[in-house]
């Protein structure tokens, strides 16, 4: 292992979203010669005895694997751990071929690391440029479980409760109301029981005009759609909504005075390690540096180009715009795999795990963020959710009695056609791994 000394650069947040602020710190670069198709982890100690995670996880890098540290950490031991991985591409490419994917890829976790790993076909349609292991992908609705997350997180903190009404955070915006939203809860939001709809009608085509930062932009879904009654009761039955997740991430951002991306950045992606995360499609317009997103139906896969049309609008940002890496993902999920077998060390206590992964009663199975069932091959219970802005699609399965996780991503949004072909790909992991 190698040190070089130089100058980390960290974006700092002033009153918007992407501020110019620059602190400038003191850092280390590490490097490490490393192996091609291995797991690889770096680990950190103090006495040489008792290792941890150190905030990176890789999947076949070749020759050399580089990493910042603050300089307050020069004085620490440091590691890389390093495991086989299975290579799952030609699994994948059978799949992909069959189900006419532009790309799939998918990553396997045991014991908190990544066991299996592969990524096959091209990032846009119509040319050959190949996707590669550190692209990024778009995650749909899986920011949900991130924002319920970044709820038990604060509560932990005490900065908010599960019981936090909506009206005790917008005082000034009360009179406006319908009284009907006046009990709605933050865990009401993230349970899918406040009563925000599934659809919004002309309102959506509103949010895709709207200027303004996103903080702003949700501001003018909160009015609009608090405006009118509720769609049902808060808290009487269950409606899957991405407007009440919306909801509940301004409830976050009040509550905590920064934006949803920048809290969610700071709270939970940072610590986890992932880097590679960030929001909106990962691809620049005119350029094919990252996966771009897919629609059509039967024989047609049609490429997205980034831009306006090619993703949700920023005001739902809290129910559908992440994006990371493949094996930030894996990492994202891994968490969630350790928190639920108990597992400590961990970001978040046991009984906040419980609290996202225990189904609400009369709730469709679903939880805060999870949709709860057993599975024979799962040994008992699953958690699982998909995530598509229909032009991309994630589907993660977690077997915790198995200590096993499964993440597949395709840059193809069409359900039913993505849902199943990813689906195909769990389906076909659950026969090779357990």
């Amino acid at each position: 292992m190698h040190f070089r000394a130089l100058l980390l650069s960290v974006l700092a947040s002033t009153s918007g979203l992407w501020a110019t602020d620059l602190t400038i710190r003191p850092a280390v670069e590490l490097q490490f010669p490393a192996v091609a198709n291995q797991f690889l982890q770096v680990e950190s100690s103090s006495d040489l005895i008792q290792w941890s995670d150190a905030g990176s996880w890789f999947v076949r890098q070749t020759n050399l694997i580089t990493q910042l540290v603050g300089a307050a950490d020069s004085a620490r031991y440091f590691r890389l751990a390093q495991g086989e991985v299975r290579n799952l591409d030609a699994i994948l490419e059978g799949i992909r071929t069959a189900r006419k994917v532009p790309a799939l890829g998918c990553a396997i976790i045991r014991s908190n690391r990544i066991v299996g790993f592969g990524v096959t076909g091209v990032r846009k349609w119509d040319l050959t440029e190949k996707v590669t292991p550190a692209d990024v992908w778009h995650h749909g609705s899986l920011t949900k479980s991130m924002t319920a997350t970044l709820a038990a997180l604060l509560v932990e903190q005490g900065k908010i409760q599960w019981t936090t009404k909506l009206v005790d955070l917008f005082p000034e915006r009360a009179a406006a109301m319908h009284a009907g939203w006046k009990t709605v809860t933050l865990e009401l939001l993230l349970a899918n029981r406040g009563g925000a709809p599934e659809g919004l009608g002309s309102l959506w085509d509103q949010l895709w005009v709207q200027s303004g930062t996103p903080v702003e932009q949700r501001l003018f879904l909160f009015d609009r759609l608090t405006a009118s009654a509720p769609k049902n009761p808060p808290g009487t039955k269950y409606e899957y909504s991405n407007a009440g997740f919306a909801l509940a991430g301004m409830m976050l951002e009040r509550v905590m005075g920064r934006p949803w991306e920048q809290l969610i950045t700071e709270e939970l992606f940072i610590p986890l390690g992932m880097t590679s995360a960030g929001f909106g499609v990962p691809a620049s317009p005119r350029y094919v540096n990252q996966p771009w997103g897919h629609v059509g139906a039967g024989n047609t896969r049609t490429p997205m180009a980034p831009g306006h049309d090619a993703d949700n609008p920023p005001s739902i940002g809290p129910a559908g715009t992440v994006h990371c890496s493949l094996v930030d993902m894996a990492r994202y999920v891994a968490f969630h795999l350790a928190g639920e077998r108990g597992e400590g060390g961990l970001l978040l206590s046991p009984a906040s795990f419980t609290k996202l992964h225990q189904a609400v009663p009369d709730n469709q199975n679903y939880a805060l963020g999870w949709v709860v069932s057993d599975r024979p091959w799962a040994k008992g219970k699953t958690m699982s959710h998909s995530g598509s802005n229909l032009q991309w699609f994630t589907n993660v399965w977690i077997a915790p009695n198995q200590d096993w996780a499964c993440v597949v991503v395709a840059n193809w949004g069409n359900d039913p056609g993505a849902f199943q072909a990813t689906d195909a790909v769990v389906a076909r992991m659950v026969q090779e791994f357990l």
